[in-house]
């Protein structure tokens, strides 16, 4: 048929009706996808849940079109046209391809334009990924090599890296939003218990997955990331996504230090910040990806934190609590006991006993291998000095109602006080055991 209507003086009509109906096929192979068009007014308007669809389906369209679909194309129209002059058959498949991409990559302008949502990063680095990897293949539609020049591809690639620079700039701005998202993280109601805060989950989660695109993202914010003139130097020489990066985690860690102060109690303060820490100190050795973007150093530097953290909370908590269990000089005077000290230091020791089982029994350490930590480090003070106090002054009281009186816990009671701590659930102190 081609043959006959170029032999008849219809090449521009052959050539209509070839690209019309090669279109048809090439939109019936995106909607076998589940593909369909969409205007640039109904993607800005369509909810992100519909919208995240929507896009994984177009790049499932998009690489089947460019890898499988378009050389199909060009094998046929060299077929159809091989009679005629060989560059027909060939310019008419570059119309058919540049018609073809420019359909799809219209959907991608359209994502560009949608609202910035951190939600949004991982799908438009996708669509980034697609957009990037299809030069190469555009190239081997022409048999170019990518060192040399073709007018025929040029403008598809051109094409390409327009649409591929629009989502580089919108998944680096998307990024350093997160910055804003931080300050902007404000909350006056401290987390209930100390427990891991809502916003270190959701950005260590979303950092662990933007490092998985690590390579992808160092492409984007190399060709797209601004930086200010004041830090421009130190950048340039480095990593600029790295740099971003450690940038979010600075400011994860001072929004947390601030919302640390929330808290009245200063050793729930420094259990908020040991469990804050020890989350994102797992999630960045529990990923190689992560770890290798943020690096030992900092690892290290958060864990002499942590270990700080823990000093602070077992001064405040244990050392006023190990004070009542030593005789400094009040409780023996010239080798007499004071039993009406020692009665007040009982009193008070079950008192701040019974004080921290209520209170630090709501509290929340979620993370089993600090839990442990924290409750072997206390039992190991703790216990040795109360069996050493109950030693040296429990026959200082008669046998009965006295000692129930002032003595209300053993050194078992004691270890399984501790033991129940950090458990989310308060109680009150148990009665000595008989």
């Amino acid at each position: 048929m081609a043959e006959a209507m170029l032999a008849a003086g219809y090449e521009t009509e052959c050539e209509q009706v070839f690209l019309v109906a090669r279109r048809n096929a090439l939109d019936a192979a995106a909607q076998a996808l589940g593909y369909e068009r969409a205007s640039i007014d109904d993607v800005v308007r369509m909810p992100w849940e519909a919208l995240e669809s929507e896009v994984a389906t177009w790049i499932k369209a998009f690489r089947h079109v460019v890898s499988a679909a378009l050389p199909g194309e060009r094998d046929l129209a060299a077929r159809v046209f091989a009679s005629s002059d060989a560059d027909l058959g060939r310019a008419i498949f570059a119309d058919l391809a540049h018609c073809a991409l420019l359909q799809l990559l219209n959907f991608t302008e359209a994502v560009a334009m949608t609202k910035r949502a951190a939600e949004k990063l991982f799908k438009v680095l996708d669509m980034y990924e697609a957009v990037r990897d299809a030069a190469p293949l555009v190239d081997a539609w022409f048999n170019v090599d990518p060192s040399s020049d073709s007018s025929e591809s040029d403008d598809l690639k051109s094409e390409l890296a327009s649409v591929q620079a629009r989502l580089g700039e919108s998944a680096a701005a998307i990024f350093c939003d997160l910055e804003s998202s931080i300050r902007a993280d404000v909350g006056k109601q401290p987390v209930p218990g100390g427990a891991v805060h809502p916003l270190t989950r959701y950005l260590m989660n979303y950092l662990k997955v933007a490092c998985e695109y690590k390579h992808t993202l160092e492409q984007v914010f190399r060709e797209h990331h601004r930086p200010a003139d004041d830090d421009e130097a130190d950048t340039a020489a480095g990593d600029p996504f790295a740099a971003q990066l450690m940038e979010v985690m600075e400011l994860l860690h001072g929004n947390l230090e601030a919302k640390s102060r929330l808290y009245k109690d200063q050793s729930l303060s420094n259990i908020f910040m040991m469990n804050n820490g020890r989350y994102m100190l797992q999630k960045i050795r529990g990923s190689a990806e992560i770890n290798a973007v943020v690096g030992e150093a900092w690892s290290r530097k958060r864990s002499t934190d942590l270990r700080q953290y823990h000093k602070n909370y077992q001064r405040e908590t244990w050392g006023r609590v190990l004070n009542l269990l030593r005789d400094d000089g009040v409780i023996t005077v010239k080798g007499h006991v004071q039993k009406q000290v020692l009665k007040e230091r009982f009193k008070q020791f079950n008192a701040a006993m019974d004080e921290i089982q209520r209170t630090q029994g709501a509290w929340v350490v979620s993370d089993e291998q600090l839990q442990s930590e924290l409750r072997v480090s206390i039992a190991a003070v703790i216990v040795p000095a109360y069996r050493s106090f109950l030693g040296r002054f429990s026959q200082q009281f008669s046998a009965g109602r006295q000692t129930e009186k002032y003595i209300k816990l053993s050194g078992e009671d004691l270890e399984a006080i501790i033991e129940e701590l950090f458990d989310g659930n308060a109680v009150s102190m148990p009665r000595r055991r008989t």
